[in-house]
């Protein structure tokens, strides 16, 4: 058994007290709320980054870049995550056989083009798709939907595609869209075989449908049930906000993380050395790697890796593999699955799949 499997199987037995409805003679402890210091610290820098830069506050280079980084990362993923934030209570409202019925059950070739397209077309930034892939992972989506959703998201969004377009051209932004949802659906597939012979964990909340059950009449109560009323709307919002809070602590460290990256390695000296060969892809992966851009700065990266280094396979690397190997991405994955299997599925199958393709587009 997965040692991460037998660690969320063997939670602790809940405390019970004179208050709490235990025995009587048993003590009444008030447990210790832990301080969440990854969050709160990463916070506490985001904060005194943004400080800094809206107040331009005096400084060294380093501290005034690491300022700026994360004023910027901050503008450009806030829409994101607040998006993010409504889609994630949104989901935890639904029943959990709305959404298995959305997505099929058991994964599946089907479910796992149905992830794809959804990925695709959802008009959300990296960080906030990673909140709706979590959410849906836990409504029971199969880690194999959970993958190719999360590799076909982060950078197709219907409002980058228009503005990757007009960086590269609409035959390069169609190609980089069809590769990337053709490596979505085959890294969703192998993750769906190994799943089935025993290599990987299955989700454990996953689902059977009851034999009854109808899409139509369900999706129409669940609407109804969603009605835009103070009760509804306050509900999605702490729902929300709860269920965010454990991917949230992880966006605020990859932002905290990047533009301190940003402070102390100048870009210059990736841009200089993307070249379209073997060693600048290999320097393309490094970089996208270590630094964690978002959905709407990696389409101008991506796009001047293409038309000043002249190398496609160099650009489509930065826009795929940023995401197969994006720290945050995969803590996030690991914190909701519990499982080091299941996380370290998403580079060791997508990232040989784009480096192929890379290649190819180089050559």
């Amino acid at each position: 058994m997965d040692d991460d499997s037998a660690k969320s199987t063997s939670a602790p037995a809940t405390s019970r007290c004179c208050c709490g409805g235990g025995p009587a003679s048993a003590p009444c402890e008030k447990p210790g709320r832990k301080i969440d210091w990854l969050l709160w610290g990463s916070l506490a820098l985001i904060i005194a980054g943004m400080a800094g830069h809206l107040g331009q506050l005096p400084g060294p280079l380093w501290w005034q870049t690491f300022a700026h980084g994360t004023a910027e990362f901050m503008a450009k993923s806030t829409w994101g995550l607040l998006a993010g934030i409504v889609a994630v209570g949104v989901i935890g409202r639904m029943p959990q056989t709305l959404v298995t019925g959305l997505l099929g059950t058991g994964g599946g070739i089907g479910g796992i083009l149905r992830a794809v397209f959804a990925g695709t077309l959802l008009d959300l930034c990296s960080h906030g798709i990673l909140m709706v892939g979590a959410q849906l992972y836990k409504k029971g989506a199969s880690l194999g939907q959970t993958i190719a959703f999360l590799i076909s998201s982060p950078w197709n969004s219907l409002s980058l595609t228009f503005i990757l377009a007009t960086l590269i051209g609409w035959k390069w932004m169609l190609a980089f869209i069809g590769l990337s949802m053709l490596v979505g659906i085959l890294g969703g597939w192998l993750v769906e075989l190994l799943v089935r012979r025993g290599v990987l964990p299955e989700n454990p909340n996953t689902r059977e449908l009851p034999a009854d059950f109808r899409f139509g009449p369900a999706f129409r109560e669940a609407l109804h049930d969603l009605k835009p009323n103070a009760t509804n709307l306050g509900a999605i919002a702490r729902g929300g906000l709860r269920d965010s809070r454990m991917i949230l602590r992880w966006i605020f460290f990859g932002v905290a993380l990047a533009a301190a990256i940003r402070a102390f390695v100048p870009e210059p000296l990736f841009l200089q050395y993307f070249g379209p060969s073997l060693a600048g892809l290999a320097l393309t992966l490094l970089a996208t790697t270590l630094i964690e851009v978002c959905s709407e700065g990696s389409s101008p990266i991506a796009a001047d890796l293409l038309n000043r280094a002249g190398a496609p396979g160099n650009a489509f690397t930065f826009l795929m593999a940023g995401v197969a190997t994006d720290y945050t991405e995969i803590l996030v994955l690991r914190e909701t699955t519990r499982s080091w299997k299941a996380t370290l599925a998403l580079p060791l199958i997508t990232v040989p799949q784009v480096l192929l393709i890379a290649w190819l587009l180089n050559s």
